[in-house]
Parts: C-alpha cells; structure tokens; sequence
C-alpha cells in the first residue's frame, strides 16, 4: 500500500506538470502521468490528479496547450489516427515475493482521501461555493414566489378600487336624484301650506247668528 506524504512540495508540483505535459505531448493520458507521478512520490493517482486539476494546472494552462498541438503535430508526422492514445507508462511489475505476500482488506480497498491541507481548503472552497449557489437560488425562488403573490395582490386592489368608483358613482347620481326630489317635495309643502292659510282666513270671515230657537244660521255677506 502507497504511503502518501501531508503535504505537496514545489519539487513535487514540478514533477507532477513535467510528466502530465509529456504524456499529453507524447499522445499518453493525463491517467498515465498520474499513475507514474504516484509510484515516483508514494501517493495514489486519484490524489496527484485532484492536485492537478486543483492547483498546478492552472499555472501551467498555457503549456498545456502547447502540449496539445506538440500532440497533434507529431500525430499527423507519424501518420497516426489523431486522439490514438498510447501507453508510455508501465507499472511495475511485482516480484515473487510480493506476489505471494497475502493481501489483506485494507490494502485492496483504499478510500480516496484528500489529506493535504490545501487540497482540503480548495475542496471546502468547493463546497461552500455550491452551497452558496444553492442559497441564491433558494432566495431567487423565493423572491420570484413574493413578487407573483405581490402582483396579484395589486391586480385585486386595482379591480377592487374600480368597483369601488362605480359604486360612488350610483351614490353620488342617487344623491342628485333624491336631492332633486326633496326640492320638489318642498315645493308641493309650500303650495299646500299656502292652500291652508287661504281656506282659514275665508272660515274667519263667515259670521253666524243664534235664532230663537237656538240654532246657529249663517250670516249673510
């Protein structure tokens, strides 16, 4: 089993670039550098190609794709199927002894563990990152879901304050018309008030006598 060190060393990022570009120049697989870069420093490929692919590529992108057309130019020069890959790294093949040395469980199944500090960091960097991206998008919902629920609140306040309009519209056409009423009720009072006062200043002025009898009779005028 594969000892791996805590922590990378620029020597150690240096090996790692130099053999990625020259299995990508020489038409191999980023795989096979990092097979080859594992056996040389004792670490599993899964964790040279995590710190490849987390911090030495990006100081090395240009070369890289120096690397690619090197790839192909020699491709097209060897007549050669472009993207044909070939194995330039072989592992080492195990001795008797190792061979017969038993396996246990452990050995066969190695978890693929991040154990330097700052391929840790870049994978929590990872994660908060998604994380946040989840957080925005949880809060974009939210806001689209406020901003509907606002929108139909306004398009029911707008029909409502219609209703309401048409409604003070009738009041205020009943109020003329009730206004126009009461004028005319008025002025029917007044005639027959009028109407009154004559009929009793007419009964004032008749003038009756008592007969021997006793009985009232109607003066003549």
């Amino acid at each position: 089993m594969k000892e791996r060190q805590d922590a990378w060393t620029e020597e150690n990022d240096l090996l790692l670039a130099e053999t990625v570009l020259r299995h990508v120049r020489e038409g191999s697989t980023q795989l096979n550098a990092f097979e080859e870069v594992g056996d040389e420093l004792n670490r599993t490929s899964a964790a040279c190609g995590f710190r490849w692919n987390a911090v030495v590529r990006h100081q090395y992108e240009k070369a890289l794709q120096l690397a690619k057309k090197q790839r192909k130019q020699r491709m097209r020069a060897l007549g050669q199927e472009q993207g044909k890959k070939k194995l330039l790294y072989k592992p080492p093949t195990p001795t008797l002894d190792e061979m017969a040395k038993p396996v246990s469980l452990q050995e066969t199944y190695t978890p693929v563990a991040v154990t330097n500090t700052d391929e840790q960091l870049s994978l929590d960097h990872v994660i908060q990152y998604l994380q946040s991206l989840t957080h925005k998008t949880d809060n974009l919902h939210a806001l689209q879901h406020e901003n509907e629920s606002l929108r139909q609140e306004n398009e029911e306040l707008k029909r409502k304050n219609q209703e309401l309009e048409v409604q003070v519209q009738k009041l205020e056409a009943n109020a003329t018309t009730i206004q126009e009423d009461y004028e005319t009720l008025m002025q029917i009072m007044n005639r027959a008030r009028k109407f009154v006062l004559f009929d009793d200043e007419d009964r004032a002025a008749t003038t009756f006598k008592m007969d021997r009898n006793g009985n009232l009779e109607k003066m003549a005028e």
